[in-house]
């Protein structure tokens, strides 16, 4: 396996893992590889530092994280960005609670209508939506269900 940074034309840089260079070449001239971010279609390797190995009588250091590099107000804002597109996501959704797993299985196979809803499931519940081809998809900020609220 090998990874690339890649850059897409509104200039989002993101990792990718390809099999090899003539699989990244393959993907990208089928129509397969996209910005994760905005969905742009237009790829290339970014400019990568080469990670060479350290001498045999040296320590070696990881290097850094793009997120462990990035100053800590820029990721607060990122995440204030997050939790708040979120919300306002959730303000069109029903919540169902642990009965989610069941009402978005239902919605799929065309028993109740379709809407939007969010609610809690297990780990394997969410894995047997997605293997019957149910499309969900975890938050990324936490939610308090509506009867824990004060």
């Amino acid at each position: 396996m090998i990874v690339f940074d890649l850059r897409c034309g509104g200039g989002h840089v993101f990792e990718a893992w390809f099999g090899s260079s003539a699989a990244y070449e393959a993907q990208r001239a089928g129509g397969l590889v996209a910005c994760p971010v905005c969905g742009d279609g237009e790829v290339t390797k970014a400019i990568m530092a080469p990670n060479i190995g350290a001498k045999g009588n040296r320590a070696v250091s990881a290097p850094a994280s793009p997120a462990s590099s990035a100053p800590p107000e820029v990721i607060k804002a990122a995440m204030e960005m997050i939790a708040t597109a979120q919300a306002k996501m959730l303000e069109t959704s029903q919540w169902v609670g642990t009965g989610f797993a069941d009402k978005a299985r239902a919605m799929h196979l065309g028993e109740t209508p379709p809407a939007q809803i969010h609610g809690q499931a297990t780990p394997e519940q969410a894995q047997e939506l997605v293997d019957e081809g149910v499309a969900v998809a975890p938050l990324l900020v936490p939610v308090v269900p509506p009867e824990q609220c004060n």
